[in-house]
């Protein structure tokens, strides 16, 4: 079973959806209403953090989650992934152009949720604010940005978390399928 932490976003469902769809099981709990301790007392195979309005410090379980040491499979989606970064000392700021509904390039470097899929791909946007690339701290590797540099998805160096600032459950991209079932392919390897 997946745990999907909901920061009350109208993407949670589509993000339901789409894990269901690839055959798993999913499990929402607000974010209001959840602990750490709680989330580990479910057994979670992996842990998805949802997108959501305003600023991650605002989602104590994405933060207590980001910032925890557990060891399941975590994915953060857009305020998920800011909230990943946010947790281990890198700075969310407002993007230089906010974007809502668009589909931009994302160049990767093919590994991990990018394994398999081509370069150049389109990924739906719909954000305000970033991980700032000079404060992410070096516990993240950067996989794939943006055509104006900013980070789109990181991946862990130790531990098995991804973040992605777009949207892979929207219409706006056609691969996100692929990356969620390579996050499920590299959490099932994790464990």
């Amino acid at each position: 079973m997946i745990l999907l932490i909901d920061a009350l976003d109208s993407f949670t469902y589509n993000l339901v959806q789409a894990f269901e769809t690839l055959g798993t099981e999913v499990r929402v709990i607000r974010h209001d209403v959840i602990s750490l301790a709680e989330a580990q007392s479910l057994q979670p195979e992996a842990v998805v953090l949802s997108p959501g309005p305003g600023h991650p410090t605002e989602s104590p379980a994405h933060m207590a989650l980001a910032a925890s040491d557990w060891g399941v499979p975590l994915l953060g989606v857009c305020l998920g992934h800011q909230a990943l970064a946010a947790a281990t000392g890198g700075k969310v700021i407002r993007a230089i152009e906010p974007l809502h509904g668009e589909a931009t390039a994302l160049e990767h470097d093919g590994t991990g949720l990018f394994e398999g899929l081509p370069m150049g791909l389109p990924v739906g946007r719909y954000h305000s604010l970033i991980a700032e690339p000079s404060t992410l701290p070096a516990c993240w590797r950067v996989t794939g940005r943006s055509p104006g540099g900013e980070i789109m998805a990181m991946a862990h160096r130790q531990l098995p978390r991804w973040g992605v600032q777009f949207h892979p459950e929207s219409i706006l991209t056609p691969d996100g399928p692929a990356m969620l079932a390579n996050f499920l392919r590299l959490a099932k390897a994790s464990r």
